[in-house]
């Protein structure tokens, strides 16, 4: 059953993309973010696992710790006389603050060493997180120099730099490995929750998946532009070469 995603494939996809970017735009700097977006697939393979997995020597360690600050504890309190004299109600309540305090510091201490695990992860996840934010937004710079007006009005591209998108139809080729790159970003943001269940990294993936759907819209938004004004055209032209008999005027004798 397909219950979780299978990173191998998002690996084979992101390889498979950046190939056909290579080859349709080569030299692009497209096709290097799409190369560098492979990299990043394979590492976030590896990232994924590696959340999966508990980390047992950092457990053993914490388990250590905690052990340590409760003997510690154990042996003050032994230490100490077991029949406390009060000489008056402020002593009583001075001691009972003194407790609170050392027993909020103690649980402050347990609670960090049982969520250390966790919070390792996090950090990294969340720097692996932001790597794919910052390539979204790079490929949005991509898109945003591609104008449709420039093509359809004919202006030719510089002749020197790498391969850009000359015609209408390359164009929307163009846009449209934009918008599946963004969508790999997302499938690869969402590797790093698939079986590490933490409220933040899953909030900061949420937010990726937001930022790459809204680009995606205007990415979009760019290619049904396009498809109206290429179909216009096009309706025109075969309305120039049709023939209507009936319109045509016959000379007077």
């Amino acid at each position: 059953m397909y219950l979780a995603l299978d990173a191998s494939k998002i690996v084979e996809t992101c390889r498979a993309l950046h190939e056909q970017v290579c080859e349709r735009f080569p030299g692009s700097g497209l096709s290097r973010v799409a190369g560098e977006l492979h990299s990043v697939s394979t590492h976030a393979a590896e990232t994924g696992a590696w959340l999966a997995r508990p980390q047992y020597w950092l457990r053993g360690l914490s388990i250590i710790a905690i052990v340590a600050i409760i003997c510690v504890v154990i042996g003050v309190f032994l230490s100490i006389d077991a029949e406390p004299r009060f000489t008056n109600f402020a002593d009583f309540l001075q001691a009972s603050e003194a407790a609170i305090n050392e027993i909020v510091f103690l649980s402050v201490a347990i609670f960090f060493f049982v969520t250390l695990e966790n919070r390792m992860k996090r950090r990294k996840a969340l720097d692996a997180i932001h790597v794919l934010r910052s390539l979204a937004h790079i490929i949005d710079m991509h898109q945003l120099t591609k104008d449709p007006e420039r093509i359809l009005s004919g202006t030719p591209a510089p002749e020197d730099g790498p391969r850009r998108p000359q015609t209408p139809f390359e164009l929307i080729r163009y846009l449209d490995a934009c918008s599946d790159l963004l969508a790999l970003i997302s499938k690869i943001a969402a590797l790093y929750v698939q079986n590490f269940n933490d409220p933040v990294t899953l909030a900061a993936v949420n937010e990726v998946e937001a930022l790459t759907n809204g680009l995606s819209r205007t990415i979009w938004q760019k290619i049904m532009i396009l498809d109206r004004i290429l179909a216009g055209a096009a309706n025109s032209a075969t309305r120039k070469e049709t023939v209507q008999p009936g319109l045509a005027i016959t000379p007077p004798a």
